[in-house]
């Protein structure tokens, strides 16, 4: 497994619509979802999307856990879904702090649809169905726009929302304490 690399803000990549993925089980489809997974971790992120790394495909990992980007995030097996769809959300949106691993150094407060229903296909090929509630909603929310080509400073409703990563680990020490 390697690391690959992270694309970054202005590389047009970020910006296209991703294509599906039809043939899952092909070896080459396989080997990016390890390397997805093994980034993401290596990275600490909570999750990555396929057009993060310069491959336009329908596919991204989601691997919350504590780390020190997200020390509040929940512990879950990370899961990869392919070719995603949102099939249903709340009514209400909460504000929470995202960052990116393509855009270093920033955080945005971005609203979000608090519950979800989603549907997507996992590496084994079987159609899934959940509901994803709060942390984890939020991420599916952040990398499916990625295969949107949308970031979430798209999605701030304001620049005061904006926030350096440096400030924001201040302050969410300054909170534990």
């Amino acid at each position: 497994m390697e690391v690959l690399q992270v694309a970054q803000l202005g590389n047009k990549i970020l910006r296209y619509q991703a294509q599906t993925v039809n043939n899952i089980l092909d070896q080459n489809v396989q080997q990016l979802i390890d390397n997805l997974i093994f980034t993401v971790i290596e990275t600490n992120g909570v999750g990555i999307a396929a057009p993060q790394v310069s491959i336009s495909d329908c596919l991204f990992i989601i691997a919350s856990r504590p780390n020190i980007r997200y020390p509040n995030a929940p512990k879950m097996e990370p899961i990869a879904m392919i070719n995603p769809r949102l099939i249903s959300h709340s009514e209400d949106r909460v504000k929470g702090w995202e960052g990116c691993l393509s855009i270093p150094g920033i955080r945005g407060l971005v609203p979000r649809y608090r519950v979800i229903n989603v549907e997507y296909t996992n590496r084994e090929g079987k159609l899934e169905r959940q509901e994803l509630t709060d942390f984890v909603a939020r991420i599916f929310q952040h990398e499916y726009d990625h295969l949107e080509g949308l970031v979430f400073l798209d999605r701030v409703e304001s620049t005061t929302d904006l926030i350096t990563e440096d400030e924001y680990q201040k302050q969410i020490i300054q909170l534990r304490n």
